[in-house]
């Protein structure tokens, strides 16, 4: 397998990378009046530059797609683009740690450093930034489409009845509540305070009081903020997260950092519940696990038509 082809399988296939996507690559916001030299394309007011669009061909280049590239890579970075705005606005992207965790592992796979991996990319006129922004959208958007249309692909009554019969018991698997406790860091004290909140946030957890104390827990900290996520099945628990509550000894979990700061998830309980519920998160995460990963679902290019029909797509 060649080093181009590794990237496309990599960057298609992979789900191991809540960064903010848009931040990954850093946009310029203006409107069409104001759209000068070096903005190729505005979408919903938001630039893709030449630069970007270079960028992009080059990536294609690599591996090793045919055609007009550049025309390829305009309607490529059109659809990124869409799909980042729609991650963003709904809050489903993957974190930085994800992301550069899966540039390790694909450097890895190539038996190079990351150092080594941007020193190739850069060179290639790709830039590893641009790859991690594509590896980031690719990482979230699956997550976008899968909750956006879990609810409407349930199982009917009689697949329900066939399943279980199949089965001959009703699945179990374990509920959770949970709480997400978030240290704040805003985006403009980032580089500034970043370590700080880690810090504050690790040293915080042996503190924590529980799930009914958590309000008043966060009132002895800067800037901390609470969001009861509810109850949760194992099977739909978020990817990014999934590891770090199912591995938690206490009653909380590990950090992570994402587009709004530091952040840990709060175990107010867990129970073994086998109901209807129950089984169709099973169900669903079965046949999840059974698709295709080479076909394009077609519920994402259903979700991507739909915001491409109400897009304001500009070329300055």
């Amino acid at each position: 397998m060649t080093f181009g082809s590794k990237i496309l399988r990599v960057a298609l296939v992979s789900t191991v990378a809540l960064v903010s996507v848009a931040s990954l690559t850093p946009t310029m916001f203006v409107s069409v009046a104001h759209a000068a030299t070096g903005v190729a394309i505005v979408v919903n007011k938001v630039a893709i530059t030449n630069t970007d669009i270079a960028r992009r061909a080059a990536f294609l280049k690599l591996r090793h797609e045919k055609g007009d590239l550049n025309k390829m890579a305009k309607e490529e970075m059109i659809d990124e683009q869409l799909k980042r705005q729609e991650v963003a606005r709904v809050g489903m992207s993957v974190s930085v740690a994800e992301v550069d965790a899966a540039f390790a592992r694909f450097s890895a796979s190539n038996k190079l450093t990351p150092a080594q991996m941007t020193q190739i990319l850069d060179k290639a006129g790709v830039g590893a930034e641009h790859f991690k922004s594509y590896i980031a959208v690719q990482m979230s958007w699956p997550r976008l489409v899968n909750a956006r249309y879990s609810s409407r692909d349930k199982l009917t009554n009689q697949e329900m009845v066939t399943r279980l019969l199949e089965n001959k018991q009703k699945p179990q698997t374990t509920e959770y509540a949970l709480k997400q406790v978030i240290f704040v860091v805003p985006a403009n004290k980032r580089n500034a305070v970043l370590a700080k909140r880690k810090a504050e946030a690790e040293a915080s957890r042996g503190k924590f009081p529980g799930c009914d104390q958590a309000m008043e827990f966060a009132r002895n900290y800067l800037d901390v903020s609470i969001r009861d996520l509810g109850r949760v099945l194992q099977p739909e628990l978020p990817t990014e997260w999934k590891p770090l509550i199912e591995g938690a000894k206490g009653n909380t979990t590990g950090t992570l950092v994402t587009e709004r700061g530091v952040e840990y998830i709060a175990i107010c309980s867990r129970k073994e519940v086998s109901d209807d519920l129950a089984a169709q998160a099973v169900f669903r995460a079965e046949d999840l696990g059974k698709q295709d990963k080479s076909k394009e679902d077609p519920n994402s290019a259903k979700y991507l038509a739909d915001l491409r029909s109400k897009a304001q797509i500009v070329y300055p």
